[in-house]
């Protein structure tokens, strides 16, 4: 239980503000300007949530098996450094001008952004160390789709009013923390 709420709220917190968040709140916009909020808009970024974060536990769970268990730590800890230099990473994206309708493009481009992202590495943190991977899965991709949601609700002309960018950085100073902490307990088993 503690592993899938620790991955929901992170992967909640690291993705308010991420690209794919923002690319769903462009493309909602276009689509409330073109004939309203699409539905379809929202279930494929649900889809993509969800099919990232499988990807993702089920590669942590399968590479934490094949390690002894202070290498799966220092797993754990290289992917808490990835996510944390991620989040810092400031987010930049083209406006659209033409937005397509395609849900096979929609699809392909929100996997791509995020396979590489914060949350999915979270998510494959924990599905590493944990017991059970798939309460890792399970809160990765609800909390992904949460935030898929808030974006598409929103839009991005309301995204933009929020300070995203700085709770980032906190989140990626505290992702910091915890990957030393996790490498070093890792390295020399201090607790």
């Amino acid at each position: 239980m503690d592993t899938f709420l620790l991955t929901l709220l992170l992967v909640f917190a690291s993705v308010l503000g991420a690209r794919d968040q923002m690319l769903i709140a462009q493309l909602s916009d276009a689509f409330a300007q073109a004939k309203g909020r699409s539905s379809q808009l929202l279930f494929t970024g649900w889809f993509c949530a969800a099919a990232s974060a499988a990807i993702m536990a089920y590669a942590g769970a399968t590479i934490a098996e094949l390690l002894p268990s202070r290498a799966a730590a220092m797993l754990v800890a290289f992917a808490l450094g990835i996510a944390a230099f991620e989040l810092a990473w400031p987010v930049r994206l083209k406006p659209l001008y033409e937005p397509t309708r395609s849900v096979g493009a929609a699809v392909a481009v929100l996997l791509a952004k995020q396979l590489g992202d914060a949350p999915r590495f979270i998510v494959f943190a924990f599905a590493a160390a944990a017991i059970h991977a798939p309460t890792a899965l399970l809160g990765g991709a609800l909390g992904g789709m949460a935030g898929i949601t808030l974006g598409w609700w929103l839009g991005a002309a309301e995204m933009r009013k929020f300070p995203l960018y700085y709770l980032r950085l906190g989140l990626a100073a505290c992702m910091i923390v915890a990957a030393l902490f996790t490498g070093l307990n890792a390295r020399f088993e201090v607790w």
